[in-house]
């Protein structure tokens, strides 16, 4: 996993968010399965070069999330419920949509318009 994730360290996203955001993409792409042992904390960040303490933030918010499962004894696992974050990543995306095309439509943007030429 240490390969896969991503940092932006000129990004304005604090790194736990985006090691969030990205161990979520990858959950929902299918990348990261069900049961698969992730890295631990203190490997991840050794591997991304950051401060334990950020990648212990996203872990955090990725278990209160039901991604990942931490057990003290036998490591970090992705939860076996990613249907449903997958499901949830999906209502994320279609939201960001439709906000997007009413912003379009506030500035006067046609509906057709945004049918032919966007969808």
């Amino acid at each position: 996993m240490k390969n896969m994730i991503n940092l932006d360290f000129t990004s304005r996203t604090p790194i736990y968010e985006q090691i969030v955001k990205e161990v979520e993409r990858y959950v929902a792409l299918k990348i990261l399965k069900p049961g698969e042992q992730i890295a631990s904390i203190r490997e991840l960040a050794l591997s991304l070069g950051i401060n334990p303490n950020t990648v212990k933030k996203a872990y955090s918010i990725l278990e209160n999330k039901k991604v990942i499962q931490m057990y003290s004894t036998k490591g970090t696992f992705i939860a076996s419920n990613v249907n449903s974050i997958t499901q949830q990543k999906i209502e994320e995306i279609e939201n960001k949509i439709r906000l997007l095309v009413s912003e379009l439509e506030e500035i006067g943007y046609p509906k057709e318009k945004i049918k032919k030429d966007i969808f």
